[in-house]
């Protein structure tokens, strides 16, 4: 006989469950935190962390299982390029809950859930070089507007002395 799985209905059948977990993995892996209400966070937490988990050996077989639930293929490709070698010296706790009171609307308690570990020193140094590019192509812009004022000055004047 069939029997529901155990915990809270998450405002579904036990059909839209596994839709529901999955879809909430999906975007807690592509921006890092989302909040949601502290049931589904709880019941979202182990699943989120088997998938991490599976990343991290990184072989086709377990990239296929993840494929079953994270079904985004960029998405997929995230989480075993960048968010698995985050984690690789990490035996487990992936993710934190934090509690950040009720919802305004119907009072339901929210919470936040995110991946705990920041970017590498390695995506940091990245981040650095780019804004360091682009505060050089900013300057080089800066100074080429005075210059072209200065060119602009010049050629009225240079055509007041040709007449």
């Amino acid at each position: 006989m069939p029997r529901p799985a155990k915990g809270a209905r998450l405002g579904g059948g036990p059909h839209h469950e596994p839709l529901l977990l999955a879809g909430l993995c999906r975007e807690l892996f592509q921006y890092g935190r989302i909040t949601t209400t502290e049931a589904k966070a709880r019941r979202m937490r182990p699943l989120a962390e088997k998938l991490i988990t599976k990343a991290k050996v990184g072989d086709i077989h377990n990239r296929r299982i993840v494929r079953k639930t994270i079904t985004d293929v960029a998405v997929l490709h995230t989480l075993f390029t960048e968010i698995a070698p985050r984690y690789e010296n990490r035996p487990g706790g992936y993710t934190r809950i934090t509690k950040i009171g009720p919802r305004r609307g119907d009072n339901a308690p929210m919470a936040v859930i995110e991946l705990v570990e920041a970017l590498t020193v390695a995506q940091t140094a990245v981040g650095e070089a780019e804004a360091a590019t682009k505060r050089a192509v900013k300057e080089t812009e800066e100074a080429a507007a005075p210059a072209a004022a200065e060119v602009a000055d010049a050629a009225p004047a240079a055509e007041a002395e040709q007449a």
